[in-house]
């Protein structure tokens, strides 16, 4: 019979004990999943669990045959047990068929849900005998069990209850020696299920300032591990000890330091059974160095990051992949998107809509100027418009290009766009001019010329429509000749309305002989008679925005009225009203002048004088300062002292900020893993001995002494181009801050596995109290500035990073008397025993 005692399941001492058990028990020798398989196998069962059951749910700590709902969380609720019923009788429970037995079993969730029929259970206990779960056998057809297979299983049970609790505290004995926890160079501790440490070798004191005898024996929590993500540490072991990991787990935290810091590390966390029971084995990581290159790669991303968005022109660029990992402001705002934030996922779907060619064709992701870099193609100038719902359209001229690694592996790519909206717009404004021009000889009237006269001025805005009026001699009436729309569709009441003398766009055009400028019609206070408030609402209907209007002249003549209309906001008013009036003048030249060699002469004279107005007034002078330089520097020869003096000062530092600026993003690139090594097999002394031959004729100049003491092979794998860059900066330092008659002195040091190089002079030193930032950016010691030599700041900061990419490290103490040494210790790395 199978009934629920509450009492029992609830009573204190059991769930102490069961908390215990989770912890234990799978640290011990024989894996419980295959104690499960066994109970299965002897009884001829398709499932069997060892389980422990609380108060509130099932733990399944040993399974075989479970139903795939409990296999990943093993655990269920209450309502799903049958331990449930042998916890609270203490005594072993079986069922031939469920369905009949009793009604607690027969809607039991385990019967109605995954049809379980029978089942056969015996207690798990404690050491102190109190029962803690059990070991249940069941199967999903009607069967009767006999006396040996409930013999086995209560065998089995006895198995899984553990000894009784050793007097002393378990200690690492069983795991290892002290000795050689204490050879180990990694920081190693042990802890057992209550939390309390037992083991602390050599490596850990150092690490941590603690003794063995400080910490060994104390509750984990009191010294080493006050804080585990805002949580007590005793929850983290229980969990640890109940789920006894078969691989180590891995997590980052922050112990407290003898001396009160706290110090990041990584911890590799794996529980261990030895004679004594089980251990929480850990093996502790410094990662004060590393979280020292993040904060400093963050304030250099901040810096890459500030620098972008200060850009005025557009730049994005993608990752390995062609994932789009950087948009700037800039081109976040053309394309309307959110000034901060993530990248849009869907921003290569949505290129096709964005993006045009110049013949205003939808332009493929794929066709972009960065996916064509990202597919190895140079891209140097490319065009391409931006269109963007309720925004004039807008041309940017696109450069793109691969990024690779030392090795020539693809990094990603980059794009650069600059807007020459204008630049292209006054370039279709000459071929605009053109074409007016080809039209109007072509043609033998100016209704015949007019098609052809609007489609290529509405081309060259990018607007959808145009139309030409022209006053008639007899009448003196101003009259429509032609229009052009560019669907080629004829909006019924747009086109074809006879213009009123003072009123409307074109009318007061027409009355005055001034271009008329409405950049938003809908909403132009000047438009307020019935007559324009009519036209204002045919244009808004058909998606009119901006319109312009020049007069058609011969002079001083007004020969009629040129209306173009934009579907978009524009601006530059001066400069489109620069393209009509041409365009006007053209057409009015035409109408007055009838002769074929007139037309054409005048035509010509028309358009050269509208092109140089235009180019006069669009030409700016872009010049570089390091070419102007250059130049003037050739022509020094013809300028006094003083301006050659001047030309010199300009040349020279435009060469140092070039030099500045190569270094800063050749030091970003490498720090950000833009710029990666390319490593392979040298030998170490052949490039010390190229760099001391490169600094002698320096040496030799300033009076400064060079000499080595280097072995005669010195193999190690690294990338000798970057670690010749070192060398070079190392000694041109040393002597550069040596006096004449001064030494520098290079030693080069090998042992099994490190290689160390020294470079020590005679210089000026670095005071004690700057030697902590020597390796900072832009950072110049007070005696160097003092003594007047100059320097960019970089040097040191660009070694640094060379050598920690090498797994190295770079360090600078005195030279006694004077002097300083700077010493460069290098891992040899993976060299093969016979190079």
């Amino acid at each position: 019979m199978a009934f629920l005692n509450e009492a029992v399941l609830s009573d204190p001492e059991r769930l102490a004990a069961v908390a215990r058990a989770r912890r234990v028990l799978p640290a011990q020798a024989i894996p419980l999943d295959a104690i499960a398989q066994m109970a299965a196998r002897l009884t001829s069962a398709p499932i069997a669990t060892v389980t422990l059951v609380d108060d509130q749910e099932e733990y399944f700590v040993g399974v075989h045959g479970l139903p795939e709902p409990f296999r990943e969380p093993r655990r269920a609720p209450l309502a799903y047990s049958l331990c449930k019923y042998v916890v609270s009788q203490d005594h072993p429970i079986s069922s031939g068929d469920m369905r009949r037995d009793s009604a607690e079993l027969c809607e039991h969730l385990l019967t109605t849900e995954f049809g379980v029929r029978a089942f056969l259970a015996v207690p798990v206990r404690d050491n102190a005998g109190r029962p803690v779960g059990s070991l249940t056998v069941v199967d999903t057809v009607v069967r009767q069990w006999n006396d040996d297979q409930l013999t086995a299983l209560l065998e089995i049970a006895e198995v899984l209850r553990p000894p009784p609790t050793a007097a002393t505290t378990p200690g690492v004995e069983g795991l290892d020696s002290a000795a050689l926890l204490d050879s180990v160079q990694e920081a190693f501790l042990a802890v057992n299920p209550d939390g309390v440490v037992v083991g602390f070798n050599r490596a850990a004191r150092d690490l941590l300032g603690f003794t063995a005898a400080e910490v060994c024996g104390r509750p984990l929590q009191d010294q080493l591990l006050p804080d585990y993500d805002g949580q007590p540490i005793s929850a983290a072991i229980d969990r640890l000890f109940a789920a006894a990991p078969d691989r180590p787990v891995t997590r980052q935290v922050n112990l407290c330091h003898r001396d009160g810091h706290r110090l990041p590390a990584n911890v590799s966390l794996s529980v261990v059974r030895g004679a004594s029971g089980a251990l929480a084995c850990a093996f502790l990581t410094d990662l004060s160095a590393q979280a020292a290159a993040e904060a400093t790669a963050e304030r250099h991303q901040n810096f890459l990051a500030a620098l972008l968005e200060s850009l005025d022109v557009g730049v994005i660029a993608c990752d390995t992949t062609g994932r789009v990992v950087v948009m700037n402001k800039a081109i976040r705002k053309v394309r309307g998107l959110p000034l901060d934030g993530d990248i849009p996922e869907d921003l290569p779907a949505s290129a096709a809509n964005a993006l045009l060619d110049t013949d205003l064709r939808p332009l493929p992701w794929e066709r972009t100027p960065l996916m064509r870099a990202w597919h190895g193609e140079h891209v140097e100038g490319a065009d391409v418009v931006v269109r963007r719902p309720g925004h004039r359209l807008r041309t940017f001229a696109c450069t793109a290009q691969l990024i690779t690694g030392n090795g020539g592996q693809r990094l990603g790519a980059v794009a650069v766009a600059h807007e020459v909206t204008s630049l292209r717009r006054t370039e279709r404004f000459r071929a605009c001019h053109r074409a007016v021009d080809e039209a109007l000889k072509a043609a033998r009237s100016a209704t015949e010329a007019a098609p052809a006269i609007l489609e290529a001025v509405t081309t060259a805005l990018n607007w959808p429509c145009a139309e030409l009026f022209l006053i008639d001699e007899l009448t003196d009436t101003l009259r429509p000749v032609g229009h052009w729309h560019t669907t080629g569709i004829d909006p019924d009441g747009f086109f074809g309305h006879t213009p009123r003398y003072g009123t409307g766009i074109t009318g007061r055009v027409w009355a005055t002989g001034q271009a008329m400028w409405v950049p938003d019609i809908a909403h132009s206070p000047q438009l307020t008679s019935a007559y324009e408030e009519s036209r204002v609402e045919v244009c808004v209907r058909n998606g009119i925005r901006t319109v312009l209007a020049v007069p058609v002249r011969d002079g001083g003549t007004l020969l009629g009225v040129l209306t173009c209309y934009a579907d978009a906001p524009e601006r530059h008013e001066d400069l489109l009203t620069v393209l009509l009036d041409g365009v006007a003048a053209q057409i009015g030249v035409y109408v007055a002048l009838r002769h074929a060699e007139e037309l054409a002469r005048q035509l010509t004279r028309a358009q050269d004088d509208f092109i140089a107005l235009v180019g006069h007034e669009m030409r700016t002078p872009l010049t570089s300062i390091a070419a102007n330089a250059g130049i003037l520097a050739e022509d020094s020869d013809s300028l006094d002292d003083d301006h050659r003096q001047m030309v010199q000062t300009i040349a020279r530092n435009t060469g140092l900020l070039q030099k500045i600026v190569e270094t800063l993003l050749d030091l970003a690139g490498l720090e950000s893993g833009h710029v990666a090594l390319t490593t392979e097999v040298f030998d170490l002394v052949e490039t010390v001995t190229a760099a001391i031959a490169a600094a002698q004729p320096h040496a030799a100049d300033t009076g400064v002494r060079l000499c080595a003491e280097l072995p005669s092979r010195a193999l190690l794998r690294g990338d000798a181009p970057r670690l010749r860059q070192v060398l070079d900066d190392l000694l041109s330092n040393a002597v550069k801050y040596s006096p004449s008659g001064g030494d520098v002195h290079v030693s080069l040091t090998l042992d099994d596995d490190t290689v160390q190089v020294c470079v020590a002079d005679t210089g000026i030193g670095t005071p004690t109290t700057e030697r902590a930032r020597v390796f900072d950016r832009f950072f110049r010691g007070s005696n160097v500035r003092h003594h007047g030599t100059t320097g960019s700041g970089l040097g040191l900061s660009l070694a640094r990073t060379i050598i920690a990419l090498h797994q190295g490290t770079i360090r600078l103490t005195d030279n006694e008397p004077t002097g300083t040494v700077v010493c460069v210790r290098l891992p040899v790395g993976d060299v093969p025993t016979s190079a």
